[in-house]
């Protein structure tokens, strides 16, 4: 067991998102479903307005 490579999964599921820094539970749901850290609604602007 590999307490280093815990402590990256933990990090990794801080619930931030990676476009507005703000905390949402819905960051680690689209993680899953997509593999970006971004909250539903930083994900709504880019499904909306592409870049």
């Amino acid at each position: 067991m590999n307490i280093d490579k815990d402590f990256d999964v933990l990090k990794e599921l801080d619930d931030v998102c990676d476009e507005c820094k703000k905390e949402d539970e819905s960051v680690t749901q689209n993680l899953i479903l997509t593999g970006f850290k971004i909250c539903k609604s930083c994900r709504v602007s880019k499904t909306i307005f592409p870049v």
